[in-house]
């Protein structure tokens, strides 16, 4: 499957204090530039988009991705019009790579992160470590009713030692499992990020999902949860951002409802 990577954005080493102006850049996931073009704010819009598709000589993709919300619904119309799919994905790495390297900025606008609803949430959680080479190998073949792990997420494709522990979290469900992990798989989930307070000695994690959505999935102010959550912290770093979520019904048995290899990309 070909697939490409879309940005529109303003340009911060374009613009001007009279004038923004705007990028367009089009790349394949190896991260090769297909097309560009700049133009000013007040021209954009799905006409001029069009007109750069009709310059490119590349046979048109099977799919498109987008990360920056900003600019979605307007290429979800262009690709409407072209009769391409668009996925909107955070894990548009090649793009951002290539925007990092213009020194684009990459990071979107994210609201305050909102309560977990209570009618979703579970029995019991716990921090955990998985060996890298059972993240893959272990939940692929079972029969998990959602299963998530990405071929761009294989360890050993990120060339990580087998013997690395991914860091992750583990919910037990109970009789709203399968629940939960229905509403996960519809929110899309992107990270689990470890928000510390200013004194260390609690936290909370926050769900990252689809785009730009926040969850609080948890808070504590116990100090041998919140030492399990600096460790978990350090792992992350160890691991590439490489991590896991996985939901069971309880811990008495090896019954999975849902497991997703997560990946938190540098900030």
């Amino acid at each position: 499957m070909t697939i490409w990577q879309v940005d529109l954005y303003q340009s911060s080493r374009l613009s001007t204090e009279t004038q923004a102006i705007w990028e367009l850049i089009i790349c394949d996931r190896q991260g090769n530039l297909i097309h560009t073009a700049t133009c000013p704010q007040q021209e954009i819009n799905i006409d001029w988009l069009a007109v750069q598709w009709q310059k490119i000589s590349q046979k048109s993709p099977d799919r498109l991705q987008v990360f920056r919300p900003q600019c979605a619904n307007l290429l979800a119309e262009v690709a409407k019009q072209l009769e391409i799919p668009l996925e909107t994905t955070r894990h548009a790495i090649a793009i951002k790579q290539l925007l990092r390297q213009r020194h684009e900025s990459v990071s979107v606008i994210k609201p305050p992160p909102q309560p977990l609803p209570d009618r979703l949430w579970g029995e019991r959680w716990r921090f955990a470590n998985l060996p890298a080479e059972e993240s893959v190998r272990k939940f692929r073949d079972r029969p998990i009713p959602i299963l998530d792990i990405p071929d761009d997420f294989d360890p050993v494709k990120l060339g990580l030692a087998s013997s690395i522990l991914l860091p992750g979290i583990i919910i037990e469900g109970g009789r709203r499992s399968m629940q939960l992990a229905r509403w996960l798989q519809e929110v899309r989930p992107y990270c689990l990020d470890y928000i510390p307070t200013e004194v260390g000695l609690s936290g909370g994690i926050v769900l990252e999902a689809g785009l730009c959505d926040r969850w609080i999935l948890q808070t504590f102010s116990d100090p041998e949860v919140s030492h399990a959550a600096q460790q978990y912290q350090q792992r992350l770093q160890q691991s590439q951002g490489l991590h896991f979520l996985l939901i069971q019904p309880d811990n008495f048995n090896a019954n999975y409802t849902g497991y997703w290899l997560l990946m938190r990309e540098e900030r």
